[in-house]
């Protein structure tokens, strides 16, 4: 077999594949030969069918099965023998494919590309370190007894806070669009459910009040068909309502699980779980710290082959989460590429740290693991029962510890200071 590799643009190869033809037409006499053995053909006995005969009757299928296991077959050596790492399966362009001819066609490659961590020394790190005040926990106290809100009717303008119930309808050019109407709709003055544009349009307004406005969407909408539309809409308010806190006493305490009722455990219990809150979030705000800065000094063509299953791996998950079922109405792929070839670029410096640093996946790491996914559920022992039976489940637990190994070695080797912030501001950075 003659094999020649031709660099393309970027990272793709064309592999130019000729396999002689004795090769092919020794495999096609094996496999008649093997067929003739079973063969029933009139005016013959099995297995004493001539040999001119199989291949009148069998000899076309045959030939074009064997091809295609040799097309296969040499493929697979050809990238072993060029030491090529292939990306994704490749593209064929049939060269020749004549009896009694060498077989020649071309197989284009993308290949993964050569990657080596650089500039880990010149990465800084800005690490979170907060300390949760008692003003922090009265806060969140306030945003529990918000979740026990009652609402008491009002008569007055609306204003910042309060609860508007009205009916509206939206037209784009003159015509209803979906989605764009509802009846005895709640928004809470306030609270972003709604586009602010829409929003502000019901600060004032009382019960009975209509009236009709006009707004822009967002050219950034989730809906493409009202991206950076002009539309219309026309309101009518029934009531409008103020929002009443319950008291913060024994009962509200043991509606949110303390069952002493105490105030003192309520407050330990918010600072337990703000506490796991914090450390959750410097460890994500490291890690995004530091792919970062991975990314902008490690510059590298990535396979667009990788790239376009990323989009369609986070198109997919998009449409679940958004129950989307019709194809026809999935996010446009191209919305997903940018994230989806930092993706495939992050994947690839970690696998080249794990491969360069010799850095193994520690199974103590991974029971760890496994102990606190369990620990929140009634029955932890059932639950880690149900994981270790699953191998799929197992292995997502692998990748994650993994990740976790290879996330910390890169942050021992770069800059870490500490900065102080509140609770909240470490809260409301972006992920």
């Amino acid at each position: 077999m003659q094999v020649s590799v031709e660099a393309s643009a970027g990272l793709e190869r064309r592999l130019h594949i000729q396999v002689p033809a004795e090769k092919i037409e020794q495999e096609i006499a094996t496999r008649l030969a093997s067929v003739g053995r079973k063969a029933k053909i009139q005016g013959f006995r099995p297995g004493k069918v001539p040999a001119k005969v199989l291949r009148q009757r069998y000899g076309d299928q045959v030939r074009q099965e064997v091809l295609q296991e040799v097309l296969q077959s040499s493929y697979s050596e050809a990238v072993v023998q060029e030491k090529l790492q292939p990306a994704g399966s490749p593209t064929i362009e049939p060269g020749n494919i004549k009896e009694g001819e060498d077989l020649t066609y071309t197989a284009i490659i993308e290949i993964y590309p050569d990657v080596e961590v650089k500039g880990l020394k010149s990465i800084k790190i800005n690490e979170p370190e907060v300390e949760i005040a008692e003003s922090d926990i009265d806060t969140m106290i306030e945003n529990l007894r918000k979740q026990r809100a009652d609402w008491s009717v009002v008569e007055r303008k609306a204003a910042n806070g309060d609860q508007v119930t009205l009916d509206f309808e939206g037209t784009l050019k003159g015509e209803p669009f979906e989605g764009g109407a509802a009846e005895g709709f709640k928004v809470v003055l306030g609270d972003g459910s709604m586009l602010p544009d829409f929003e502000k349009n019901l600060v004032g307004v009382t019960a009975g009040t209509e009236k009709s406005f006009k707004m822009k969407f967002p050219k950034d909408y989730s809906a493409e068909n009202l991206a950076g539309q002009k539309v219309e809409f026309a309101i009518k308010v029934s009531e409008v309502a103020e929002q009443v806190l319950p008291e913060v006493d024994a009962e509200l305490v043991k509606a949110f699980g303390i069952e002493s009722g105490e105030l003192a455990d309520l407050r330990a219990d918010i600072r337990s779980n703000m506490e796991r809150e914090v450390a959750g979030k410097k460890k994500s705000e490291r890690r995004q710290q530091l792919l970062d800065g991975m990314l902008k000094a490690n510059a590298f063509a990535v396979p667009g082959v990788l790239v376009e299953q990323e989009c369609r791996s986070m198109q997919s998950d998009t449409m679940q989460r958004m129950g989307i079922t019709e194809p026809e109405q999935a996010p446009a792929l191209e919305t997903f590429r940018e994230a989806a070839e930092k993706r495939v670029r992050i994947g690839l410096l970690m696998s080249a740290a794990i491969k360069d640093n010799d850095i193994n996946l520690d199974q103590a790491l991974v029971t760890a693991k496994l102990e606190e996914l369990c620990a929140p559920y009634e029955d932890p022992d059932q639950i880690k029962s149900i994981y270790l039976q699953n191998q799929n489940l197992m292995s997502q637990i692998q990748n994650m510890v993994l990740e976790e190994q290879v996330v910390d070695w890169l942050i021992s080797q770069v800059q870490v200071s500490a900065k102080k912030m509140g609770f909240q501001e470490l809260m409301e950075l972006q992920a």
